[in-house]
């Protein structure tokens, strides 16, 4: 049995899609068998009713096509599934933390997350994260009591990245969701400031993101391609604050901390991205003055000037598109007014 299993790694980091690729190719003497049960011998802490809830979802892939529970594997059989994490070994505790929602039915939710807020529990992060407080507030659904890490989650952001996340509340929900995101049929656009000018107005970063060969905490672009996964972001230009750049991002990729590490590639960190170069003032003059702004600029804004403004997709169940747009939260705002204060020659506060 030939065996490429993938599994995404998941840490405080940018955003990145919540599931488990696995890829199995069938013995040449393998005999019939069902592929639920084939399927649940071959992957850890996965239960026959989760891998049948793939299967109806069509997230259960035999030579490229979709099939269903009962499917017998043949011999060569190239398998590949899409599946939500399986349960660990950590108790989850509900915390009744307020949440800004801003639509719910019985099949998704969809929560503007503040920024300063871990999306779900991890070594050092075990209370006050967002999935603590879904597990509060949805707890009498049955995806919120298996004990899954994760549950519900499809994608995520940062802890210092603020913005919009869709959480499913029920497995086929979660299963279809996933797909999307896999498939990246989804739309999510973000807003950043970040350090200096451009001379195009809009633009494609393309490279390769893995983990830092010298810090496995941060991400670095590989450009030839060597190592990493693809990753590509599309940014246009949407102000002008002088030595800062408002931008419009589009990722067509999901790749952890993909929009700082890939601005940071080309020349412009994201506005006080300490862990990327953005805590430092990189543009401007020498005058005290001006250090002083920046300063308090950063004070306001403690963390990266990144938000998750835009998130598209299809309803699981209706099959209808979906869009939602945020408004910037307070700290951006009022750092993007300074700056325009700034270049538009008024003294700065």
């Amino acid at each position: 049995m030939k065996e490429d299993i993938e599994e995404k790694e998941f840490n405080d980091n940018e955003e990145q899609e919540l599931y488990e690729h696995f890829r199995f190719e069938a013995d040449p003497g393998q005999k019939p068998l069902r592929i639920d049960k084939f399927l649940v011998n071959r992957i850890e802490n996965a239960s026959r009713s989760k891998i049948q809830s793939a299967a109806e979802a069509e997230n259960i892939l035999v030579n490229n096509q979709a099939v269903k529970s009962n499917y017998k594997v043949k011999p060569g059989d190239i398998i590949s599934i899409v599946m939500a994490y399986p349960p660990k070994e950590i108790e989850i505790i509900p915390e009744n933390i307020p949440l800004h929602i801003v639509y719910e039915d019985d099949q998704l939710i969809i929560v503007n997350k503040k920024p300063g807020m871990v999306v779900h529990p991890s070594y050092g992060h075990y209370s006050g994260t967002l999935v603590n407080a879904l597990m509060y507030h949805l707890k009498d659904l049955p995806l919120f009591k298996t004990g899954d890490l994760r549950p519900g989650l499809v994608h995520r952001i940062d802890k210092n990245t603020s913005g919009l996340l869709v959480i499913a509340k029920t497995e086929q929900a979660m299963n279809k969701l996933a797909k999307q995101f896999f498939e990246k049929t989804t739309e999510r656009r973000y807003i950043a400031l970040v350090w200096g000018s451009f001379k195009q107005k809009e633009g494609t970063i393309k490279g390769n993101i893995g983990r830092n060969i010298h810090n496995r905490k941060i991400m670095q672009v590989f450009p030839n391609g060597e190592q990493g996964k693809e990753a590509i972001t599309h940014y246009k230009v949407i102000e002008e604050l002088g030595y800062v750049t408002l931008v419009e991002c589009k990722l067509e990729t999901g790749r952890t901390h993909q929009i700082r590490v890939h601005f940071q590639y080309i020349g412009h960190p994201l506005f006080n991205d300490f862990e990327y170069g953005g805590e430092k003032i990189l543009k401007g003059t020498t005058f005290t003055k001006y250090k002083q702004f920046v300063q308090n600029c950063f004070k306001i804004l403690p963390r990266q000037a990144l938000h998750a403004k835009t998130l598209g997709f299809t309803h699981p169940q209706t099959k209808e598109f979906m869009l939602f747009n945020s408004e910037l939260p307070q700290d951006m705002t009022l750092v993007i007014e300074k700056w325009r204060k700034y270049t538009s020659g008024r003294e700065i506060e």
